[in-house]
């Protein structure tokens, strides 16, 4: 992992951890300066004190970058199009360990897929619903007037499935370009379920 990716992990694990820098000095036989220094991205540590931070924060700061990072991104960012939620979980669950950028982009993709998957289920419980109005209330399937306004109510129940299915090809494709970019990723509407 590079500067200033590499401050910043080091500052989230010791803080996660509930480390002062001083504690956390002591602990990687480094002074407090150089804690500061390292979690300001002002120096790259010697392998001696990555090692001793990752043991230190039980995470593996050694790895470095990935060869195929931007492969795995693009992966994560284009399963949104088709809201395949297993991809990019087993990606990140796999990967995060050895990338900020993949643990990163891998909470904001999968925080869409679940807000839009929820979205869907909530819509497909609808259409399920509208149907069923017909067999508790037979005189509306009946009655030529009330039947077309459940064709209707079907009928603009489905587009919301369609509108979803152009908005999440969207978000992948936008966030996929961001994301070979270097940019961080935007997507609309996610709830952060996952942080």
């Amino acid at each position: 992992m590079k500067q200033p990716e590499l401050g910043m992990k080091v500052a989230e694990l010791r803080q996660q951890k509930g480390l002062t820098q001083e504690h956390l000095a002591e602990v990687c036989e480094v002074s407090t300066r150089t804690i500061q220094r390292i979690e300001s991205g002002e120096v790259d540590p010697r392998a001696f004190t990555i090692n001793n931070l990752s043991e230190a924060l039980e995470y593996n700061l050694s790895a470095g970058d990935l060869d195929n990072e931007n492969l795995w991104l693009a992966a994560m960012h284009l399963s949104s199009a088709f809201l395949f939620f297993l991809a990019p979980l087993i990606i990140w669950s796999w990967k995060k360990g050895q990338s900020l950028k993949i643990e990163k982009h891998g909470q904001a993709v999968l925080n869409f897929q679940i807000t839009m998957i929820l979205a869907l289920i909530a819509n497909v419980l609808l259409l399920m619903f509208l149907p069923m109005l017909l067999v508790i209330v037979p005189e509306w399937g009946a009655d030529p007037q009330m039947g077309a306004g459940i064709g209707v109510l079907v009928f603009c129940a489905t587009v919301p499935l369609i509108l979803i299915g152009v908005f999440c090809t969207y978000q992948a494709v936008i966030n996929t370009v961001r994301s070979l970019g270097d940019k961080p990723p935007k997507y609309r509407l996610a709830i952060p379920f996952i942080r």
